[in-house]
């Protein structure tokens, strides 16, 4: 007679494993790497092997003699932590800013939770805002490093677009005359936008990522879709109230971090809601709070703040917004 065999959960078993949604993750942020590297030379390059190198390196000292448990540097977890830290900081930024980032992304916002899995926010989302918050002079100097690839760069393009932006409206200066003298055109900040963080040099680079992972199944488009949407609907509601003062929906789209956040930092598995309702409003929530943070608030960008005040809310969605049980109808979910 066969034995019965009784096991846990789970008993349906995939292909996907966390080291190969990491890994896909990681080619998607290629693109754009490769693009900061050709604007930004040596430094995009420092800065994604200092994030990368200094994560791991913290993930392993924790779990081999802090916490001795399990090693799991070998999922990639932790070099896309540093990685993402890195393609969030500007160019010109030193490594020591990212080590400290990086150290604070793993060790507070990751390992203290418990590790991968168990963190309730965004860890290099977490590592940013702390430095944000810590160094804010190093953080908004967009000073544009040296490349290997190109001489010279436009004087324009120091700057982030919404801080110029931010900072013409505050002295009374119309939109229209803000784009005229700074020679803003949709396609510098669709192909080579490149006054902003190391990962924001090319909306292109971030879409290509972005169809790469759909493409791969890695994550569903409910909630870069709902952010993306968002933003249009309430820019768009502003800009059409007073063209003058307000930027429009393609401009808050293509600049500032709503794409690289959008998709590859609301994204997060551990951190985003399980069902498509909470999905979608999720990523309605952060496409909000953004918007009034850069239209109203003293930062000229708030996605960063937007996905980890959403990723404080998602337990509560996830309660609310309950998945349907399997054979049973629910009313929400």
């Amino acid at each position: 007679m066969k034995k019965l065999i009784v096991s846990p959960a789970p008993h349906l078993h995939g292909e996907k494993t966390t080291r190969n949604l990491m890994r896909d993750v990681i080619i998607a942020l290629s693109p754009s790497l490769l693009v900061s590297v050709y604007y930004f030379g040596f430094s995009a390059v420092k800065l994604a092997l200092v994030g990368a190198v200094t994560a791991v390196l913290v993930e392993f000292v924790i779990q081999r003699y802090i916490i001795k448990g399990k090693i799991t540097i070998n999922d990639y977890s932790a070099a896309l932590t540093g990685l993402l830290l890195a393609l969030n900081l500007p160019p010109n930024s030193p490594w020591w800013i990212v080590f400290i980032g990086s150290v604070v992304a793993i060790g507070i916002a990751k390992m203290t939770f418990g590790g991968i899995g168990q963190n309730l926010f965004n860890p290099a989302l977490v590592g940013r805002v702390f430095l944000l918050v810590s160094f804010p002079a190093i953080m908004t100097d967009w000073t544009i490093p040296a490349s290997w690839f190109r001489e010279g760069i436009d004087a324009n393009t120091g700057a982030t677009a919404l801080s110029i932006v931010k900072e013409g409206l505050a002295k009374g200066i119309p939109m229209d005359q803000i784009f005229s003298e700074n020679n803003f055109s949709y396609t510098q900040m669709l192909f080579s936008k490149i006054g902003g963080s190391v990962g924001e040099v090319s909306a292109f680079a971030l879409i290509l990522g972005f169809v790469y992972l759909l493409i791969r199944k890695v994550i569903k488009p409910h909630i870069p879709v709902a952010i993306i949407a968002t933003v249009m609907v309430f820019s768009g509601i502003f800009w059409l109230i007073d063209p003058g003062h307000y930027t429009d929906p393609l401009f808050n789209v293509l600049t500032g971090g709503i794409l690289i956040g959008s998709v590859f930092m609301a994204t997060d598995y551990v951190t985003s809601p399980m069902s498509t309702r909470g999905m979608v409003f999720y990523g309605v929530g952060i496409g909000i709070i953004t918007m009034l943070i850069r239209n109203f608030g003293a930062y000229p960008e708030g996605i960063s703040f937007a996905i980890l005040i959403m990723n404080a809310c998602v337990p509560l969605i996830n309660t609310y917004f309950k998945p349907k049980r399997f054979g049973r109808e629910v009313n929400n979910g």
